[in-house]
């Protein structure tokens, strides 16, 4: 067993309890991250508290022995840390996601998820990139010279991309969806994971799987001819049937669930087209009613914590401590991950987060050069990376035009609104969120 140090993790946004209880969970299970340092931050006493309590019996129920804190203070969280993990949300789902869906409504426009992109997206995007860069200002000071950044919070693209521009700190953006959609794949053709070998290659929520196979006697097997015979025998899953939509269009499966997707593209949601919604069963203002379910599940938990409630505690398929486990140990790992477009994909912009192979070890973060993606491909994440690239460009800048132009060219907003009413779309959640924005000119 490798010898390592005692690396020192800060958790920014540790009252997301539960997310946090699955990182945790994930690190302390390595015997050789056992005696680690977890350092807990939040804005929230109450919710901290609560991440603590379950941060040591985590530990307990694991025979673990780490240093755990918690601390309303980030700096002294990021003091000597090795790892920060980013896992929070600016303005909270009251007020600011509340915001992001029930403004967009009055002019017609329906949203599902609106954490990537969309106006919603675009908002949330504004309202966190300055707070990361400042995150990211403190771990150059008081962190370690080498400190990596783990980021979790979405949107993914923008807030990366944001921080590639404006900081120097490593940082790579985290998601589940590349292997989570390979196991659901897997378990809609029959063929078990164990067995499947894939390369997966894009932009966050708008990834592609480019080789889904199997070896078989000796050679590889192209599994997408059982990818499309689900759909050919009619076997698609309601929730899952825009995804399989654009198989038989684009010949890919791309990773981001259904209900994400959607709203990425003009096609499946239209005021005039309630046939579409019901065809491909896209759960509008689903976000909120999660954030509504997370909520109690939060208050049960915290209840049940404060009466002795034990803590179950099983390994997630989060990437987030296999990381830091080859960095520590030198075991080396691929995962995926958000990183800067620097020679990566030939035919997506420079320097835009793509989200590829990235292998990692002891040497850190290595990602997976790609070439180019096929054309059609490219193309239609292109515009994605246009609302993101403005976006991007009005957070670093300041200049309020660029808001205007993310939301003119998002391919949703535009199916749905005119320019007049983008215009004073943006001009009405900018008013709404008020002091989370920063001024703009």
């Amino acid at each position: 067993m490798p010898s390592v140090s005692a690396p020192k993790i800060s958790f920014l946004g540790a009252g997301s309890t539960v997310f946090a209880k699955n990182l945790i969970v994930d690190i302390l299970s390595f015997p050789e991250l056992s005696s680690c340092k977890l350092s807990l931050h939040d804005i929230d006493e109450d919710r901290l508290r609560t991440s603590e309590i379950v941060a040591r019996k985590v530990a307990d129920a694991l025979g673990a022995h780490p240093t755990i804190e918690a601390t309303l203070d980030r700096r002294e969280s990021l003091e000597g840390a090795d790892y920060a993990i980013g896992m929070f949300q600016i303005g909270g789902y009251k007020p600011s996601t509340v915001v992001d869906f029930d403004i967009p409504k009055k002019y017609g426009l329906r949203q599902t998820i609106a954490d990537t992109l969309g106006v919603g997206g675009i908002m949330r995007a504004l309202r966190t990139i300055p707070v990361m860069l400042d995150m990211c200002r403190d771990m150059e000071e008081v962190g370690k010279p080498d400190i990596t950044f783990l980021n979790y919070v979405n949107p993914m693209a923008m807030n990366c991309w944001g921080i590639f521009r404006g900081s120097p700190v490593n940082t790579i953006g985290l998601c589940h969806s590349v292997q989570g959609t390979a196991e659901q794949l897997a378990r809609d053709i029959g063929v078990p994971i164990e067995e499947i070998n894939y390369v997966c290659a894009g932009i966050n929520h708008m990834a592609f799987y480019l080789r889904f196979e199997r070896q078989a006697n000796g050679v590889n097997e192209d599994l997408y001819p059982h990818i499309r015979r689900v759909s050919e025998e009619e076997r698609i899953p309601d929730w899952n049937r825009v995804r399989y939509e654009m198989v038989k269009h684009l010949g890919y499966f791309v990773t981001e669930s259904s209900e994400h997707f959607a709203e990425y593209v003009p096609w499946f949601i239209k005021r005039d087209r309630p046939d579409l919604i019901e065809k491909f069963h896209i759960p509008l203002d689903e976000y909120p009613r999660r954030c509504e379910n997370q909520i109690a599940g939060w208050e049960t938990m915290r209840l049940d914590l404060e009466k002795g409630g034990e803590i179950a505690v099983r390994r997630s398929k989060e990437y987030g401590s296999l990381i830091i486990h080859s960095m520590e140990t030198g075991t080396p790992r691929v995962v995926y991950g958000s990183v800067p477009n620097e020679g990566i994909i030939d035919n997506l912009p420079r320097g835009c987060a793509v989200e590829v192979p990235v292998l990692v070890d002891r040497s850190g973060l290595q990602p997976t050069r790609i070439g180019s993606l096929p054309p059609h491909l490219a193309a239609l994440i292109r515009t994605n990376v246009n609302v993101q690239e403005l976006t991007v460009e009005a957070a670093l800048t300041g200049k309020l035009d660029h808001i205007y132009h993310a939301a003119m060219l998002d391919p949703h907003t535009a199916a749905e609104l005119d320019l007049d009413q983008i215009r004073a779309l943006v001009d009405d959640l900018i008013e709404a969120h008020g002091d989370w924005l920063p001024a703009y000119t």
